[in-house]
């Protein structure tokens, strides 16, 4: 179960499939982005052994998404580009609490419901898209991104400073804001928008 508190509005789909270049171009920042982050974590946090070995495993993952959806946009005659980002991220991580470890909890929380969001986003690609070759990119995709929304709610979960009816009800709480986040999304052809 992925704790999503909204569902994506199917103008999301019928605009995604209309600029699917685009969101390929999107996605593939996505997936570096999400690298990125794993790796920030392993830095921010070098006293938390117990996110070293998970947090690498993910950034090399999320890196060898990024390589198969470049490879997919080489193939469509696209190449990668500078791309102004979406305001998605950033606004759901200004429900993170600056005291730590709640900082650390809450970063982990966003970091799972952006994986939530982005796996739901790629099932109704899959189910959606006529060409075959991006219907099995985006169904081919969808495991992993369920399975890297458990891999942060653990390892919340594993920091052991909480009771599991608490990591719950903040997990909800975020759930909420980011179902607002997305409703208050601009209009454009993005993963997350």
């Amino acid at each position: 179960m992925l704790y999503l508190a909204s569902i994506t509005d199917p103008a999301w789909t019928r605009r995604a499939l209309g600029n699917i270049d685009e969101i390929l171009l999107d996605h593939a920042h996505c997936e570096k982005k999400a690298a990125s982050m794993a790796l920030s974590l392993i830095f921010r946090y070098p006293d938390r052994p117990s996110l070293m070995v998970p947090l690498s495993r993910l950034a090399r993952e999320e890196l060898a998404h990024f390589e198969e959806v470049i490879a997919v946009m080489r193939r469509r005659g696209l190449e990668f580009r500078r791309q102004l980002p979406s305001p998605y991220a950033a606004s759901l991580m200004k429900c993170v609490r600056r005291a730590e470890p709640l900082r650390l909890r809450d970063t982990l929380l966003c970091c799972a419901m952006i994986e939530a969001r982005s796996c739901e986003r790629m099932q109704l690609l899959a189910e959606s898209l006529d060409e075959p070759t991006l219907a099995r990119l985006y169904s081919g995709l969808l495991a992993s991104e369920a399975r890297h929304f458990n891999i942060y709610v653990d390892l919340a979960r594993g920091l052991d400073l909480w009771s599991e009816e608490a990591l719950r009800e903040r997990l909800a709480e975020i759930a909420v804001h980011e179902a607002g986040v997305i409703a208050q999304a601009p209009v454009e052809p993005r993963m997350h928008n």
